[in-house]
C-alpha cells in the first residue's frame, strides 16, 4: 500500500508526495472497519490544510466511485488530470475528461464513472462554500514582495 511521503516542512509550509499521477491506483483508503477504497487517497492532514480538504483517485475502466454523495458545508472542486468519464450531478450525465473541472455544491447528489479504456485520474478539492468574499479575491488578498528570488 503506498503512503504519502513528507518532502519538507518548515513555520509556513508542508510539502508531501502522493507519487507520480499513475500510482494513485495503490492507495487504499480505510473508510470503516469492512470499507476500503483502493486508488483514492485523502492529503489535507498531511499537509496540516486548514481550509481545505484534497484527495486524488484513480478508478479504473468500467469503475463508478460506487455511490452517489453529498456535503453537509463543503462545496467541491474535481479536476480531471487523465482519462475520460461520466460524472453525474443531481439525476444529469455528462462527458468529462482530462482538463475538465467540475464544481458541485453542497447538496449536489454526485458521483464518477471512467468509461474510458485507460485509468482515469482526478483531484478533488473540499471546501467550505460561500466562505469566500469579495475581500478574498486573489487581486486583493495577494501581496507582492520586493525580494529577490533565490534559486
Amino acid at each position: 500500500m503506498k503512503q504519502i511521503e513528507m518532502i519538507k516542512s518548515g513555520k509556513n509550509y508542508t510539502a508531501v508526495s502522493v507519487g507520480k499521477m499513475n500510482e494513485i491506483i495503490e492507495h487504499v483508503l480505510p473508510m470503516g472497519p469492512d470499507v476500503t477504497i483502493q486508488g483514492k487517497v485523502f492529503a489535507g492532514q498531511a499537509l496540516g490544510a486548514t481550509g481545505s480538504e484534497l484527495s486524488f483517485q484513480t478508478l479504473v475502466p468500467g469503475q463508478d466511485s460506487g455511490f452517489l454523495h453529498t456535503h453537509k458545508t463543503h462545496e467541491e472542486l474535481y479536476f480531471i488530470l487523465k482519462g475520460e468519464g461520466h460524472y453525474q450531478v443531481d439525476g444529469e450525465i455528462f462527458p468529462v475528461s482530462e482538463g475538465c473541472i467540475i464544481r458541485v455544491s453542497p447538496n449536489g447528489k454526485r458521483a464518477l464513472k471512467n468509461t474510458g479504456k485507460e485509468n482515469l485520474t482526478m483531484l478533488c478539492v473540499q471546501y467550505k462554500a460561500n466562505a469566500f468574499t469579495e475581500a478574498d479575491s486573489p487581486m486583493t488578498d495577494g501581496t507582492i514582495l520586493p525580494d529577490e528570488l533565490k534559486w
